[in-house]
């Protein structure tokens, strides 16, 4: 029932306490940033030690009822930027899905292989689908990033314990496997009986097998190697004649795993891997470096000028018309033909705009001053340090809701926005509470969840 956004991610990125997975705040792993109080629990080491020039923005104070505020763990605005990032894109994620639901008029016209020139794209449903666009890449890329932090602090012995490379490569093989078995959870709501869905969990499950070795190669021939996928992905697509109006079962089945969406037997592959694995690369490059503590306002001047680079490289692709749109050509000089990229399979032009906008609102955040003073601060870093668990809950809840109303993709746009917020509001409470949980229990199951 359309494209979901998963979460995703290695923990760690922004955690208190970081053991990789299991306590970090990747989007999977994240309930563990704890910039601000959700569970009591013992202090446990920095993902960054502190110096002067990262500011303070929260702390943990408590542990078993006693004050600790001798030992309180700090965290820099840097890092709950990530979680901010992820929260804001949880929400997003939840308007796109719950207009899968409810709205009758939705627009699902990104598909390169499905798109016909000339279909009608109604502004204001068009622009619903496109804001969630954001969802995936900055998902996906900032997975890399947590993977990267993550991986230095274990391999570095910053939480306590000094871990060896093929301790950290069977956690990524484990943590790979579940994330793309729970794609069972969208398909059960999504697919008819018997059909399976692989999206964006199978896209960052798969892409953490294939980060094993690759995590191993040096920052800069990563980044060429994933931008290179990013720039030629369509070339060798065409080159193959693969998708599109091709006879059925002529794309080969690792084509449609790594390449082409399409079927395989009962299996339909909206997200194949190579493409998000580049995203995913990409934020592992991003955590190297990141890695290294650089000054915050060189962070945020980095990502303003990458984000201005990014989105002159959409305008130049968009603008001609030609190579790097996989075939969905703008119809005309409207705004919407502009923005109307293809997501199935992600085109130059869909990464260089996505990655450009996840760029400069990641500026954003770092730059705020006191990030999670507000409510709504604090709101959203509950979403993006839990985002696995909300991702399994809210797709059920807003299936289930509008098959038991009896108005499934019978509304309108309101209904969308409406139902998104509620059940946003519904499952805030669940996801705090689970944030508690999986500070309490690091080792468990929930470090998967």
């Amino acid at each position: 029932m359309g494209d979901t956004l998963a979460p995703l991610a290695e923990a760690g990125a922004g955690s208190v306490d970081a053991t990789g997975a299991a306590t970090g705040s990747g989007a999977f792993g994240g309930a563990h940033a704890a910039a601000i109080t959700i569970a009591e629990t013992r202090a446990r080491p920095l993902a960054f030690d502190m110096n002067p020039e990262y500011r303070v923005t929260a702390t943990i104070a408590k542990s078993d009822g006693k004050d600790l505020t001798a030992a309180k763990p700090r965290i820099s605005n840097r890092l709950v930027a990530i979680d901010l990032m992820r929260g804001f894109v949880m929400v997003l994620m939840a308007v796109d899905h719950s207009s899968g639901q409810f709205n009758r008029g939705r627009v699902m016209a990104d598909g390169a292989f499905s798109w016909h020139a000339g279909t009608p794209l109604p502004t204001a449903q068009f622009l619903t689908r496109w804001i969630t666009h954001l969802c995936a890449p900055s998902f996906v890329f900032l997975a890399g990033t947590a993977l990267a932090l993550s991986t230095g602090r274990r391999l570095g012995g910053g939480n306590g314990t000094r871990e060896g490379q093929a301790s950290i490569d069977r956690h990524l093989l484990l943590r790979g496997l579940f994330i793309a078995s729970c794609e069972l959870v969208p398909s059960l709501f999504w697919m008819p009986r018997g059909k399976y869905l692989f999206q964006v969990l199978y896209a960052i499950g798969s892409s953490y097998l294939f980060m094993i070795p690759l995590r191993r190669l040096p920052g800069a021939l990563l980044a060429a190697l994933a931008l290179a996928v990013l720039v030629f992905g369509e070339a060798l697509v065409r080159a193959a004649g693969w998708g599109g109006s091709g006879a059925p079962g002529s794309t080969p089945a690792v084509a449609v795993l790594l390449l082409v969406p399409g079927s395989v037997g009962r299996v339909f592959v909206a997200y194949p891997t190579l493409y998000w694995l580049a995203f995913m690369a990409l934020g592992f490059v991003f955590g190297q470096w990141l890695e290294r503590r650089p000054d915050p306002a060189r962070i945020r001047r980095f990502l303003v000028l990458s984000g201005a680079l990014s989105l002159g490289l959409f305008a130049v692709v968009r603008g001609a018309n030609a190579y790097g749109n996989m075939g969905i050509l703008r119809d005309g000089p409207a705004l919407v033909q502009w923005l109307h990229v293809s997501k199935y399979p992600p085109s130059l032009s869909f990464a260089a705009l996505e990655l450009g906008l996840a760029a400069l609102v990641l500026a954003l955040l770092f730059a705020l001053e006191h990030p999670v003073t507000s409510f709504f601060g604090r709101f959203l870093l509950v979403f993006g340090r839990t985002p696995m668990f909300f991702y399994l809950l809210h797709i059920p809840l807003l299936a289930l809701t509008a098959k038991a109303l009896g108005v499934e993709e019978s509304l309108g746009l309101g209904a969308a926005y409406g139902f998104a917020a509620l059940a946003v509001l519904v499952l805030y409470p669940a996801c705090v509470w689970y944030g508690a949980y999986k500070l309490a229990h690091p080792t468990g199951i929930a470090r998967y969840v």
